[in-house]
């Protein structure tokens, strides 16, 4: 039985918040990509960190309803050692009761406190599901640029053994030189060598994304393969815009803005008193027969009502603290101001990597790839009739594939771009496809 208890603690304990996960999961564009939508999916279901930030949100929405009620009524009971003699008997035993009440007002003004504070939390927790989703996106797009340079020196690969074959006939039918083959043969191991970098890369970028989603790093992630560009269309002031409106980082500002307003109104209630209000019995002991002299209400129990007030008489600190509550207003308005800037700033720099990026895709799409492609089969016609060597058929092939490595960075660097946009806006960046 302890053990089924236990089992099911435990199973509770490392549950995701996969309720709240879906009602706050932070905007996001996977542009129709299952397996990136699946590793972000996975990530903010499941990652500790996250997690950690939901329950802190979690824990301070509970502090509402203890800072808006009354605080505890007091109970006093006195027994007499030495009973006083009143006139209608020896008083034995006093039971008081008290309540205290806070100034109008004050209750309220705590739950708003609370309630804003606990709205901070809640912006803070998907502030890391913004990053979280940032982190794992700029990770799935290096994976990507490690899977087509793969792709791309295999290629290569191939490219080359089969002018290293070309170079071993012309070499055994005396038209070519030994040094050719050899020169070839040690492009190709560079092209290996490479490959075993890239490898490397992808282990270890393979394994920073298991670690987001909480999962073994050994676990293996498919082949990303590229999907269709999205075209961005940027307008600074329209991204700006949304940034203000929907990034949490602003939201948190603003809801600490209206804490400390609170805090100010809060502040200014300690000028006013707290009172006490408070209810007693008393037992008192009837005297004892005596003839005929007995006192009227022999014997009758004592009731009393008290009321009290604290006096708020040293208006010097209370005047600190108001001071201090506006200063923090002022210090929270100053933060947001900063923050916007920084909205701004970030909607601007990545914007202009956006375009710069774009018209850097264009070029090598129209002019430098088809270039590098027709120079390569110039200089391979070149060779076949021997009127060029392997050092030009090599250059040509190096700069061949330095172009489609080139305009892979450039891709990766596109969507990179929009993943940055996106956190610097707090939404998702509209899919518009050409």
């Amino acid at each position: 039985m302890k053990k089924g208890v236990l089992l099911c603690f435990c199973t509770w304990l490392f549950l995701p918040p996969v309720g709240l996960a879906r009602a706050d999961t932070p905007a996001y564009a996977t542009n129709n990509d299952p397996t990136l939508a699946a590793l972000v999916k996975e990530a903010l279901e499941s990652n500790p960190q996250l997690r950690h930030a939901w329950l802190d949100a979690q824990a301070a929405q509970l502090r509402v309803a203890q800072v808006t009620a009354l605080p505890d009524p007091s109970l006093a009971v006195t027994q007499h050692a030495r009973s006083p003699e009143t006139r209608v008997g020896p008083q034995t035993t006093v039971v008081a009761l008290s309540q205290k009440f806070p100034w109008f007002g004050t209750l309220s003004d705590r739950g708003r406190i609370a309630a804003k504070q606990a709205g901070v939390r809640k912006a803070l927790y998907q502030q890391h599901g913004a990053e979280l989703v940032r982190q794992i996106k700029l990770a799935y797009y290096d994976l990507g640029y490690i899977d087509q340079a793969l792709g791309i020196t295999a290629e290569q690969e191939q490219l080359l053994r089969h002018y290293e074959t070309l170079a071993q006939a012309r070499y055994a039918q005396g038209v070519g030189l030994q040094q050719a083959v050899v020169k070839l043969q040690a492009e190709i191991t560079q092209v290996l060598n490479r490959r075993q970098e890239l490898l490397r890369q992808r282990v270890e970028l393979e394994a920073g994304l298991n670690a987001l989603c909480d999962r073994p790093v050994h676990t293996s992630i498919p082949d990303v393969r590229p999907v269709e560009r999205p075209v961005a269309h940027v307008d600074s002031d329209r991204l700006s815009a949304i940034g203000r409106a929907n990034r949490p980082e602003v939201r948190e500002a603003v809801l600490r803005i209206e804490s400390r307003q609170s805090g100010v109104q809060l502040a200014r209630r300690q000028y006013w008193p707290d009172f006490t209000l408070g209810a007693s019995w008393g037992n008192v002991r009837s005297r004892p027969r005596a003839g005929l002299n007995r006192p009227a209400g022999n014997g009758k129990d004592v009731y009393s009502l008290s009321l009290s007030l604290s006096l708020p008489i040293f208006r010097a600190k209370y005047d600190a603290g108001v001071q201090e509550a506006n200063e923090r207003v002022a210090a929270a308005k100053a933060a947001y101001h900063s923050l916007v800037n920084t909205v701004d700033a970030a909607v601007r720099a990545v914007g202009v990597r956006l375009r710069m990026t774009d018209e850097q895709i264009a070029l090598f799409e129209r002019a430098l790839l088809p270039q590098a492609e027709q120079a390569l089969r110039s200089t391979e016609e070149a060779y076949a009739t021997g009127t060029t060597g392997v050092l030009e058929l090599l250059d040509s092939e190096e700069v061949l594939l330095e172009v489609r490595l080139g305009l892979a960075r450039l891709e990766t660097d596109y969507m990179q771009a929009l993943a940055e946009m996106e956190r610097a806006i707090g939404s998702a960046f509209p899919e518009e496809r050409p």
